[in-house]
C-alpha cells in the first residue's frame, strides 16, 4: 500500500515547449506544463470542457528524454509525486507552487 502514497498519474498535452535548466553540477532539469481535459454536460444539456493545467518537473535521464522528444502539443502520460514549494518575492509576498515530480514518462500519439 505504500506505493500508492502521493502518486499522480496524468495523460495530457504539453502547453509549451519544455524549459531546460542545466545546473552547475551538470544535472539537467526539464520544466513543462500539461493540460488535462474533462468533458461533461451541464444542467442545460450543453457540452462543457474543463481544462486543468499541471506543472511538471523532470530530472536526469527523464529530463534528457523530455529535451530530445517533447514539444508543444505532444500527448504524454506521466507518473510521479505531488510536491509543494513556497518562496518569498522581493516585495515580501509569500508564493506557493504545486508541481509534479515526474518519475516515469510515456510518449503517446504520433
Amino acid at each position: 500500500m505504500n506505493s500508492l502514497r502521493n502518486k499522480v498519474q496524468l495523460i495530457g498535452n504539453l502547453g509549451n515547449d519544455p524549459e531546460m535548466v542545466i545546473l552547475e553540477n551538470g544535472n539537467k532539469l526539464a520544466k513543462f506544463s500539461i493540460a488535462t481535459n474533462e468533458t461533461y454536460k451541464n444542467s442545460d444539456g450543453e457540452k462543457v470542457t474543463d481544462t486543468q493545467w499541471h506543472n511538471v518537473v523532470a530530472w536526469g535521464k527523464t529530463a534528457e528524454i523530455v529535451e530530445n522528444y517533447l514539444v508543444k502539443g505532444k500527448e504524454v502520460a506521466i507518473e510521479g509525486k505531488l510536491t509543494s514549494l513556497s518562496y518569498e518575492t522581493k516585495e515580501g509576498e509569500k508564493r506557493y507552487i504545486t508541481e509534479i515530480k515526474c518519475n516515469e514518462l510515456l510518449m503517446l500519439g504520433k
